[in-house]
């Protein structure tokens, strides 16, 4: 199904002059509840590997932060439950099936060699704006499902591919033994979205700030920050500095300034809906992958304009 965003209510260039130059192309990905295949594009599903690669895995296990370590067919079935239950009690054959609230598996577990889980798998095909070397057309992102203990995030992974190199695909990837139910996305479809981003407002030069507030006092309203930066998961655009206000990244091999590639997205749209894809009822609760990064941010990956060989960088917001 295609998911639209609703216009803006006012044309942002012609409101506020200057703001043109910074505009940024953004593809809104719009994961929505799915069973994807190693041939589509997809936020949690199944991704297309050549069967004579290794799988990537983290052996950075005393860095592990643990906290509550879940099985992952524990956490599918428990998020079964919890949508089969919506808007009523659970039965008691529910309650003995959801893991306590103080249970977790042995820490032990946590200390192994655990495999990476598929974040997200993007076909150029289906992506406009799709950021990756030009003979690629094939975006995967892997992640450790377990805190790290220098920064609360997952240790990623993040490849290119010519579908045509794979040859003969992996079947079955392997799974690890436990995971962090926040890590572990439900397996969703996407639907991609050209949008225009526009920036955070406090790294814009000062004379078109200034032209924002003059703006925002005659008009009143949400104001620019409600309709700038977008939300969501995405491809390319502009990134919020909620957190930690106005920064920029810069690459470590070479200096360059770095641009968002890819946004792990906490919602799509606030309590107020300002996001909201045209096509969904106004009662609706925005759509989750159930992935919470942290207490519940937005995590960005930037790379380097200079060259895709360079590292990839991130940051929580």
């Amino acid at each position: 199904m295609v998911r639209t965003t609703p216009p803006r209510p006012f044309d942002v260039d012609d409101v506020i002059p200057g703001l043109r130059e910074y505009r940024a192309g953004a593809t809104r990905l719009h994961p929505r509840a799915g069973a994807p295949g190693v041939a589509d594009s997809s936020i949690g599903g199944p991704l297309l590997w050549p069967a004579d690669e290794p799988w990537p895995v983290c052996d950075a296990g005393d860095d592990h932060e643990v906290d509550t370590l879940l099985a992952p067919a524990t956490v599918r079935r428990s998020r079964e439950i919890r949508a089969a239950a919506a808007g009523r009690s659970f039965t008691a054959a529910e309650l003995a099936e959801l893991p306590g609230i103080r249970f977790s598996e042995p820490e032990e577990l946590a200390r192994q060699s655990i495999p990476m889980i598929p974040v997200a798998q993007l076909y150029r095909r289906d992506v406009p704006g799709f950021l990756g070397p030009d003979d690629t057309d094939l975006f995967q992102v892997l992640w450790c499902p377990l805190f790290h203990a220098e920064d609360m995030t997952p240790r990623i992974r993040v490849l290119w591919r010519r579908t045509a190199d794979v040859g003969e695909p992996l079947t079955a990837a392997p799974e690890p033994p436990v995971v962090e139910e926040d890590h572990l996305p439900n397996p969703c479809a996407v639907h991609p979205e050209r949008v225009s981003d526009y920036p955070y407002r406090e790294i814009l030069p000062e004379p078109l700030r200034a032209r924002i507030a003059a703006w925002e006092a005659q008009t009143g309203g949400p104001g620019y920050r409600a309709w700038s930066v977008v939300p969501g998961w995405k491809v390319g655009g502009h990134p919020s500095w909620r957190m930690t206000g106005p920064g920029t990244m810069h690459c470590r091999t070479c200096g360059t300034e770095m641009r968002l590639l890819f946004t792990v997205g906490f919602g799509e749209w606030d309590e107020a809906g300002w996001w909201r894809p045209i096509e969904e009822p106004a009662g609706d609760t925005d759509p989750m992958t159930e992935v919470v990064i942290n207490r519940g941010f937005d995590w960005y990956l930037f790379h380097c304009p200079a060259s895709f060989d360079h590292p990839i960088d991130t940051v929580m917001q």
